[in-house]
């Protein structure tokens, strides 16, 4: 079974562009990109709108700018994290320092965890101003539920990577604990077995026989010396 650290292989193997294609957290990604994308993009083109009573453009949301501007904010920063966190897992399989990897994997994590909380902020907000809108007519009504629908989207593809980043988190986590505090006697990758002692399998007993012949039947008696 293949050696990992924080959901990546060990370091020293070649880039595997196909299974980097296939994983989980490779494929959320380019669908939180893609959501991303629609979400500020067609607010960008299509979102604010020029009333016939009015000079200037408002945003199709309940004329309400904040509404428009939040979304575009929320869209354009997670497509840029999402580029970023693409080039960092591709990247990940290369480090070899455990703590550079946990520092990516925490940052993945956390800023997931934030998203999906701020994307959620973002649904019920277009949602609620959309329901508020008045002449529907005037405004774009599919760019506008195109926009809330693929705001629900980002909810769920950004909660379920930091699910992802949260399980990679926890295994690096206590495998760093599993080889820092791993019996030496049950160890049996070291190139150096226990010692074992004739005669004990547990080791040696606390009385060694005396190098002197046990000659002397009476030891305690005085005997003169011959010469």
């Amino acid at each position: 079974m293949e050696r990992s650290a924080y959901g990546a292989a060990l370091a020293g193997g070649a880039f595997d562009f196909g299974s980097f294609v296939k994983q989980p957290q490779t494929i959320l990604r380019c669908l939180s990109w893609l959501f991303s994308v629609v979400v500020f993009a067609t607010i960008t083109a299509e979102g604010y709108v020029n009333p016939s009573t009015k000079a200037d453009t408002k945003c199709m949301f309940n004329a309400n700018d904040s509404a428009c501007s939040y979304g575009v904010g929320i869209g354009v920063l997670a497509f840029l994290a999402c580029v970023v966190f693409l080039i960092l897992d591709a990247y990940l399989p290369q480090i070899s320092n455990a703590k550079e990897r946990k520092f990516i994997v925490l940052g993945d994590l956390i800023f997931s965890a934030v998203w999906t909380f701020l994307w959620f902020v973002c649904f019920c907000f277009l949602a609620n101003q959309w329901s508020k809108t008045e002449k529907i007519d005037a405004v774009p009504g599919d760019a506008a539920r195109a926009v809330v629908a693929f705001s629900f989207f980002s909810i769920v593809t950004w909660a379920i990577l930091a699910y992802l980043a949260y399980r990679r988190f926890r295994e690096g986590v206590f495998g760093e604990f599993d080889q820092e505090y791993r019996d030496p006697a049950n160890d049996h990758t070291t190139p150096y077995p226990p010692a074992q002692y004739p005669g004990s399998s547990s080791g040696p007993t606390g009385y060694q026989q005396s190098p002197f012949p046990h000659s002397q039947e009476q030891p305690g008696e005085y005997q003169p010396p011959a010469y």
